[in-house]
């Protein structure tokens, strides 16, 4: 992996050629708010591979509350092809006091090298009273400009600061990672070296959301959603 800081001009010319021959680019954010480029290697793009702070193995789910709200997240079996790279299928369902608010259909890859995971987009219903009256927020990879972005590194630092979804004027969340020995209590127990991240957005200006992950559980909070108990199948 690049890291994620100021870059050589010769540095800059591999990523910009490597980018010519097939690898994507992706966008990071990098010190000062700057874009850099970060080489992918689409050969290495799958659902072989495994990231400890972000499962991917079908069967596991996670269950999250927040006063009356409710959010159910379970890996599938299915798999999609977006962009050319086969894609594990995320369902992810919210309840807001009992009933269906959203279902969403979100697509990973990860990098069997690197074990980088890599958010390529999702698809959306926003229901009310059991209808479905909108997709606001989806977004595919190579479908109107939009570009996958990295969900979770492999390897986490401190300083790391990145893309999640590159969707101009739809879904542009950026994240920092504050601290790789963070410390959480949940319903579900209490996590120690917990990755901190801090998820902001252009579209949402004046908007932080603090997440915390944990190895070998996945996402354990995210905003004021804590995880009340998780399955591994």
């Amino acid at each position: 992996m690049i890291p994620y800081g100021d870059y050589s001009m010769r540095t800059l010319t591999v990523i910009f050629a490597m980018a010519a021959m097939g690898a994507p680019a992706i966008l990071a954010q990098s010190a000062g708010d700057r874009q850099a480029a970060l080489a992918v290697d689409r050969k290495t793009l799958g659902v072989t591979g495994s990231n400890p702070y972000f499962p991917l193995t079908p069967g596991y789910r996670w269950s999250y509350r927040h006063g009356s709200d409710t959010e159910i997240v379970t890996v599938l079996s299915q798999t999609r092809t977006i962009d050319g790279v086969e894609c594990r299928v995320v369902e992810d369902r919210e309840e807001k006091k009992g009933r269906l608010a959203e279902l969403t259909r979100d697509y990973y890859a990860i990098d069997s090298a690197t074990n980088d995971v890599y958010y390529m987009g999702e698809d959306v219903d926003v229901y009310q009273n059991g209808t479905v009256v909108g997709h606001d927020g989806a977004w595919l990879s190579g479908v109107q400009g939009a570009a996958f972005g990295m969900m979770l590194p492999g390897r986490p630092m401190a300083g790391q600061r990145f893309y999640q979804e590159q969707a101009p004027g739809v879904g542009m969340d950026r994240i920092r990672i504050r601290s790789v020995t963070g410390k959480i209590s949940t319903p579900a127990g209490t996590f120690e070296n917990c990755i901190l991240a801090e998820e902001t957005s252009p579209l949402e200006k004046g908007v932080t959301d603090r997440k915390w992950y944990a190895s070998g559980v996945g996402p354990v909070k995210d905003a004021g959603m804590l995880l009340v108990s998780f399955q591994q199948r």
